[in-house]
């Protein structure tokens, strides 16, 4: 099984029940569950009760670590389904606690006002090397068990100033990264939202890691502790998409990022935020 297919198998819930659907983790070396695949799993479970409408925000909490090697029970409330707007609740759960919760709202596509930023200049994506090559070449004298978690998958990154993870130095608190689906997933709007929405996780919170010369190799704790996405624009995943991120603050051992998601020719199809734990230990 390719990468991607893998990605796409995890996205694909089982429903269990009525607005109840079981999502699982790969067989991967991971003390929790990657939030991004969290967040992806909730959006398509919402997914699955709604009819012809689209998403164009969720807000979602981090309450607990998931465990990998468990299942997760989505559980979706049916909030309201208005004329224009459907709102849902999404709840995962995992040995009958709540570890994240999600609220999402659906429109029908219409027609209004349109503007957006301009995305800012950029090398091309096809100019930088792939994170994985990248972080290979530099981990090669790593122990084994310090990269257990450095494999090729479905979304390739391509960071324009990526931090040295062995040897951080002081930064400004932003980055921009290239990144994208390895394949095309089709041009059905769910499962190119869930594929960014997976996606989104990757990267955001280095953000705030940055001016303090710190990394995930470094002695700190990290963890998300929310994330927000607002789709703006429809979007094929598999194109590349150029991830704007900043931190304009941290404090209290949290820091804060927006992040702003533009296809290759310009278009701005998402934005995010997200504030995440980073406890020096």
């Amino acid at each position: 099984m390719s990468v991607m297919d893998e990605l796409t198998d995890i996205l694909a819930l089982e429903p269990i029940e009525v607005n109840l659907f079981l999502g699982r983790t790969p067989p991967e070396d991971r003390q929790r569950i990657f939030g991004g695949q969290v967040v992806a799993q909730a959006l398509t479970a919402a997914y699955k009760t709604i009819d012809a409408r689209i998403c164009h925000s969720l807000q979602s909490y981090f309450i607990r670590p998931g465990d990998p090697a468990l299942p997760v029970l989505y559980q979706v409330e049916r909030s309201r389904d208005g004329k224009s707007f459907a709102t849902r609740r999404v709840i995962a759960i995992q040995k009958g606690e709540q570890i994240f919760n999600m609220a999402c709202s659906f429109q029908e596509p219409e027609a209004g006002v349109d503007h957006q930023d301009s995305m800012p200049e950029a090398p091309a994506a096809e100019s930088l090397p792939d994170d994985f090559d990248r972080l290979t070449t530099l981990l090669k004298d790593v122990p084994e068990k310090h990269k257990t978690w450095l494999r090729r998958r479905a979304i390739e990154m391509r960071p324009i100033d990526p931090v040295n993870l062995l040897d951080p130095k002081p930064a400004a608190p932003a980055q921009k990264v290239w990144l994208r689906a390895v394949s095309d997933p089709g041009d059905g709007v769910a499962l190119n939202q869930a594929l960014l929405a997976y996606a989104s996780d990757y990267s955001l919170l280095g953000t705030a890691m940055r001016p303090h010369a710190l990394s995930w190799m470094s002695p700190v704790q990290t963890a998300s502790l929310d994330h927000i996405i607002w789709f703006h624009r429809p979007t094929n995943f598999s194109r590349w998409h150029l991830y704007v991120q900043d931190s304009p603050s941290a404090s209290g051992a949290r820091g804060f990022n927006r992040g702003a998601i533009y296809r290759d020719d310009g278009v701005l199809v998402a934005s995010t935020a997200q504030e995440g734990l980073i406890r020096k230990r």
